[in-house]
């Protein structure tokens, strides 16, 4: 990532926030980039220069990205999670997701 970048992209990007939870973040104080506390959305920053911290711990951004390809079994749901412990992708691939890394599935 290199260039001016949304803030809250940033934020969600590494990990550590959905764009919108990221968004609240910025506007409840809790978000810092080169020291200065930034609460006005939209602001923009150089990943690759600026520091940025949520409630004071640095956000590191890893640009490697992993794609998988699945092909889903019958019977598997097209979701992460299911509330009703029916067996869905989730369970299929969370051996491949390590710590803040997110997943998104497609179809």
């Amino acid at each position: 990532m290199t260039g001016d970048v949304r803030l809250q992209k940033v934020l969600s990007q590494a990990g550590i926030a959905s764009r919108r939870v990221a968004e609240k973040l910025i506007t409840d104080g809790r978000v810092e980039v080169d020291g200065q506390v930034v609460t006005e959305l939209g602001t923009r920053v150089d990943p690759d220069v600026s520091v940025v911290r949520v409630d004071g711990a640095r956000v590191v951004l890893n640009d490697s990205l992993v794609y998988l390809a699945l092909n889903k079994p019958r019977g598997v749901h097209s979701t992460m999670s299911d509330d009703r412990g029916r067996p869905c992708i989730g369970d299929l691939v969370e051996h491949r997701v390590r710590g803040n890394q997110k997943l998104f599935h497609v179809g």
